[in-house]
Parts: C-alpha cells; sequence; structure tokens
C-alpha cells in the first residue's frame, strides 16, 4: 500500500493495533468537527468501535468515505442506509469476542447466585472471622436459561448452561433446524419458563426495549436477567423498578443505555452485579479484533475481497 491513507480514528484501539496502523496509515485522532473539515477531503477510512460508531455529522463531513471497520459486531450506531446509499463498506469482528461475551454471560450469572459479591464483603468485613456464616446461595444445575437471541454468541452461552447442566430453550426470529434446544417463538413465554434471562440480542429498532415491565412480570421474583447485548433492548426504567420491588431477583449488566454515564440508580441496589462494558475486554480478544481492522483495510486498499463485511 503506497503511499500512506489518512485513517480517522473515532475510538482508540489498543496499542499494538495502533503500532501496526502506523505503517501503512496516517492515525488522524478525531477531536471536534472544525478541525475534522481541514482534512476531511483527504479521509477514505474510519475506524471506529460498536458502542461508539460513526455520528451522522461526522459520515457526513467526510465526503470521499469509502470504508468504515468497526472494533465490534454492533451496527447500531452507524448509520447503514445512508452507508449503503454511498457505497460505503463496513466491517465488523465477526465471530472473534464471542466466547469472551458468551463466558461474561456466565460470569454474571455465577456471580448473581453464588453471591460473589455479598460473600467478598462478608468476608472483607471479618464476618466470617466472628464464627458467623453467609447465608446459602443457588446451584445453576436443574435450573432453566432462556436465551433471548440465538445467534453466535447465544449459541456460545447455551453451550456453557448445557455444561453446567441447565435445561436450555431460545427465542429467536426463527427456529434453528441445527439446534436440537427448544425454540420458544413468543418471549414472554420464554420469560415465565425461565429462572434466568440472557440476552444476546443485536440493537435495532425491532429489539429496542423488547424487555419492558410486562417481559419482567412474566420472568419473575426468583428470575434472574442478564444483558451482554446492548443497553437499547431494555426499558431501564421498567428494569431498575422491578430490581427496587423485587419484581424480580437480580440482574447481571455488563451493557447499559447512556454508556458510559449510565443511571446511577444502578449503584444503590444489591441485587445486581455491574461491568463497564467488557464483554469482549481480554488482551487475546482485543488483539485479535485489531489485526481484523488491520486485515481489512489492507485488503480493501489492495483491490481484495473484505474478510468479514457487514453487508
Amino acid at each position: 500500500m503506497s503511499p500512506k491513507q489518512p485513517l480517522l480514528l473515532l475510538e482508540p484501539l489498543p496499542a499494538p493495533t495502533m503500532e501496526a496502523l502506523t505503517k501503512d496509515f496516517t492515525l488522524l485522532q478525531f477531536s471536534t468537527l472544525d478541525a475534522l473539515k481541514e482534512v476531511a477531503p483527504t479521509i477514505r477510512a474510519v475506524a471506529t468501535g460498536g458502542s461508539y460508531g460513526v455520528a451522522p455529522e461526522i459520515m457526513a463531513a467526510l465526503p470521499n468515505l469509502e470504508i468504515i471497520a468497526v472494533n465490534g459486531v454492533g451496527l447500531d450506531r452507524i448509520d447503514l442506509t445512508e452507508a449503503k446509499k454511498r457505497a460505503i463498506r463496513v466491517t465488523v469482528t465477526t465471530d472473534i469476542s464471542t466466547d469472551d461475551v458468551a463466558d461474561m454471560a456466565m460470569l454474571l450469572l455465577l456471580a448473581l447466585k453464588r453471591n460473589l459479591r455479598a460473600n467478598e464483603t462478608f468476608l472483607r468485613k471479618g464476618t466470617w472471622a466472628d464464627g458467623t456464616l453467609p447465608p446459602l446461595a443457588h446451584s445453576l444445575k436443574g435450573r432453566k436459561l432462556g436465551i433471548a437471541g440465538f445467534g453466535r454468541i447465544g449459541q456460545a452461552v447455551a453451550q456453557r448452561a448445557q455444561a453446567s447442566a441447565m435445561e436450555v430453550a431460545y427465542f429467536s426470529s426463527h427456529h434453528h433446524a441445527n439446534s436440537p434446544l427448544a425454540f420458544e417463538s413468543d418471549l414472554k413465554a420464554l420469560a415465565h419458563w425461565a429462572d434466568v434471562l440472557v440476552l444476546t440480542l443485536p440493537a435495532t429498532a425491532q429489539t429496542k426495549g423488547l424487555i419492558n415491565a410486562e417481559i419482567l412480570e412474566a420472568l419473575g421474583k426468583d428470575g434472574v436477567l442478564i444483558n451482554t447485548a446492548r443497553g437499547s433492548v431494555v426499558d431501564e426504567d421498567a428494569l431498575l423498578t422491578a430490581l427496587q420491588n423485587k419484581t424480580i431477583a437480580g440482574a447481571g449488566l455488563d451493557v447499559f443505555q447512556n454508556e458510559p454515564k449510565i443511571n446511577p440508580a444502578f449503584f444503590a441496589l444489591e441485587n445486581v452485579v455491574l461491568q463497564p462494558h467488557q464483554g469482549s475486554a481480554t488482551i487475546e480478544t482485543r488483539l485479535a479484533m485489531g489485526q481484523n481492522i488491520i486485515d481489512n483495510l489492507h485488503a480493501y486498499f489492495s483491490g481484495k475481497p473484505l474478510l468479514t463485511p457487514a453487508y
């Protein structure tokens, strides 16, 4: 690739990825739209994260944009209709983060069911040393786990849940003929059946607020909600009310609305386990995702097929 192409960075990438990109690209860190105007006509490529995307005003300011390389799989913050209209290619890091995100779902579930937070506080406060024992927790074995969304991550969660001797069923837009697991076409019915409801749905107009008060009521007072999908799929006001009123037993949340400035009401709750969107945040996976971005950009500017196009 010669000469070096300008590459607009909208979200930080791992240092090794940045270093590798500098060999073939001139990296431009986004600051303001005014500053962008000076170099906008030269920019043909953008690298961004799934949680940041490309704001409409930034896309509009880049008249010669040809490719957006996304460090993630979320596309809800990119106007794909406009991108297709302008023939802008979009790539995602398909299937690289699947296992880590599925692991995070199980981590949140285990932390809730085995009282991880409360037990550590119990230990640190010296209560155990005083001769007191903490309350008993709950096993996963024999519990019913419902998965809303049955793509790669949902299927990976199912494998892990089955390894824990859980009964698994799923809700999806269609029945997956290659899966022996029970398919439930009605999300409310799945929530009513399940002891645990895990969300692995994509963020779309159709899934926005899909987990509402009615679904949480169906999940019930002994039910647990796990969300490693996107904050937008949950009605957060309804969820906070359900947690405060013990309509459901608890929630394990890796994603929220308005990240990173999430609703502080979550911090006052004892029946939650919270993570700052760390589903794919391992060194190994983030480096692999970064390499995917590099490989897709190299492919594009070398006239080769993209490795993981979004469409």
